[in-house]
């Protein structure tokens, strides 16, 4: 057997090899423990897409000053976390704190993979202003000025 011919086959079933596998990736997402919830929505919507495309995703959570002496905060954000992503991620490493920074490691759910991509939810078309129901709203001042018209009448009737 001629050894250029072997080496040459080998290659190419290395080749071959290399094409099927999938490399996953670590992505980061950082939250600090004053996030708002805009911001927190955002975040996870990347975290999603993430996800989806296979990626493993860290998410840390960077405390400043005073905020290290209130780690709970942390531990809620990560919690909201999960609940968010619960379907589609699982849990690899839990939520530990190493120094200034709490991290959670999640890597996608070979179950929840498996689903058809879901389109974007129907939403609900607005109805006209017509069919609406008119609701009593009433403002503070006026339930205080009715209030008061009631205290004079009370006072009179006296």
């Amino acid at each position: 057997m001629d050894y250029g011919k072997f080496r040459y086959e080998e290659a190419q079933r290395l080749k071959e090899s290399r094409k099927k596998t999938v490399q996953i990736t670590m992505k980061e997402v950082k939250f600090k423990p004053k996030i708002a919830k805009g911001d927190f929505d955002t975040k996870v919507r990347h975290m999603l897409e993430f996800l989806d495309e296979g990626h493993k995703v860290k998410v840390t959570l960077q405390f400043r000053g005073r905020e290290m002496a209130h780690p709970e905060l942390g531990t809620k954000i990560l919690d909201a976390v999960i609940e968010q992503l619960g379907q589609i991620a699982k849990v690899d490493t839990s939520a530990r704190l190493e120094g200034r920074n709490m991290t959670m490691v999640l890597s996608p759910d070979k179950k929840a993979s498996k689903r058809p991509v879901s389109a974007k939810p129907v939403e609900a078309k607005p109805q006209s202003l017509n069919s609406q129901p008119i609701l009593n709203t009433t403002t503070e001042t006026e339930n205080q000025n009715a209030e008061d018209e009631n205290i004079q009448d009370s006072k009179e009737a006296i």
